[in-house]
Parts: C-alpha cells; structure tokens; sequence
C-alpha cells in the first residue's frame, strides 16, 4: 500500500486523490437564479443525500480560481433557493459544458440552449431534459477550511414518468441510469450494468 498524508506532505493533491478514490459520485447539477433574474447551471460531484427526516442534501461549491465564491454559492447564500437536476447519458456533454467559467450574470440555460420549467414552491427552476430534479431550500451554509457546504432541505421531488413506480412509491432501479463522476479531470461512468444482492431481513 502507498501510504499519503494529505494533511501535509501531499495536501496539494488532496483533490485529485480523492475525487479519484471516492467514486462514483453523483453529480448536482445546480440551477439558482442570478440577482437579475437569470439562470445559472453548474455541476457539482461534491455532492449527495444525507438524511430523510428531514430530507437533506449536501453539496460543495468550491471557489474560482481567483479565491471568489462561484456563482453557485453566491446565489444559494442570497436567495436560499436551488435546484438539483439529476443528470442521464444525453444530458452528460451539456452539463460537462455549463462547468465553463463564465461572467457572473451570463446565463448558462442561455448559452447552451437548455429550456427550463418552473419549480412548483421555489423560484429557481429546472432544467426540463432532467429525469429528475429535486426544489431545495438552504438549511444552512458551513465553512469549514476551504471548504464550503451548503446544506438543503429538499421541498419536492420531480420525477418522469417512466421512471417512478406509483404503486410502489419507488423509483424503478432498472430503468433509472444517472452518470457519476469519476477520476479528475475528465472521467466518469454509466450506471446502467447493475447487479443485486438482497439484503437480510
């Protein structure tokens, strides 16, 4: 075994060690709103659900290049409101494409011609191609180091059609197939080859 401190001798490469060994990761695919109106989309892999009562999601928008919250963070702290689109195979190179820095303001949707429906209790809205999206409202935002958390307590829940049992009340396993993030900086991975194992009783 190769052993690593990324405390201190390999702290600048605690990123790519991790986002390479902790996979796959579920990507949030964000939609707030700018203070103008207009709508912002960016993915996030630092992301996942952490709790059902209430129901809570995590996710973790690191800052710009220039040390400044991206527009994410921004947007979340001043409307506390977002969106998490869910993120299929067709959606993957668009998603991978609103990742771009663009000027605070410019609209992603816009830029990359992705049309958008209205969220049923919150203002920022999804992105329509979504299998899934989930209407958060911020719980909270930590900072802890570098690293911000912003914490959400999911209101509703988005679902198509063909991918949600009503009897049920479950989501059908073997049609519903979300990418993950794998290894930085350009992998990631289907989740269509499934397997199972039932559980005890």
């Amino acid at each position: 075994m190769i052993e690593l401190d990324l405390l201190t001798t390999h702290a600048d490469r605690a990123y790519p060690i991790l986002a390479g060994l902790v996979t796959p990761r579920p990507i949030a695919w964000v939609t707030t709103l700018n203070e103008d109106g207009s709508v912002n989309a960016a993915p996030f892999s630092f992301f996942n659900v952490f709790g059902v009562d209430p129901p809570l999601v995590i996710f973790a928008p690191g800052d710009r290049d220039d040390g400044s919250p991206k527009d994410t963070a921004r947007n979340c702290r001043r409307t506390g409101e977002f969106v998490i689109n869910l993120v299929d195979e067709a959606l993957a190179e668009t998603m991978v494409r609103t990742s771009a820095s663009l000027p605070y303001g410019e609209s992603e949707t816009t830029h990359e011609n992705l049309a958008t429906t209205p969220s049923s209790v919150i203002a920022p809205p999804r992105i329509t191609a979504t299998p899934a999206a989930l209407e958060c409202k911020v719980h909270s935002i930590q900072q802890i180091g570098e690293n911000r958390l912003v914490l959400g307590i999911v209101h509703r829940v988005q679902v198509r059609e063909e991918f949600f049992d009503p009897n049920s009340l479950r989501v059908r396993g073997e049609k519903f197939h979300p990418i993950g993030r794998m290894s930085v900086p350009n992998w990631y991975c289907k989740t269509s080859d499934l397997f199972e194992i039932v559980r005890p009783p």
